[in-house]
C-alpha cells in the first residue's frame, strides 16, 4: 500500500494543497492515516480512483 501526502495528491490532481485538505474534510477523499504534522495521508489507489471519477463528472 502506497501512501501519498497532501502535496503529492495536489500535484497528481493538479490542484492546490488547500483543495485536497477540503476534499478530505468533506470525505470526498478518504484519509488512511496522518503524518507527523497531523496532515492526512491517502492511499494512492483511492486518489487514482477519485481522479477518474472527477474527470467523468466534468473535471476537478
Amino acid at each position: 500500500m502506497s501512501l501519498m501526502s497532501v502535496d503529492e495528491v495536489a500535484e497528481f490532481l493538479g490542484v492546490q494543497s488547500i483543495r485536497v485538505e477540503r476534499l478530505a474534510r468533506e470525505n470526498l477523499l478518504v484519509t488512511t492515516d496522518k503524518d507527523e504534522q497531523g496532515k492526512p495521508l491517502f492511499k494512492k489507489e483511492d486518489v487514482e480512483r477519485y481522479k477518474v471519477l472527477a474527470e467523468r463528472l466534468g473535471g476537478l
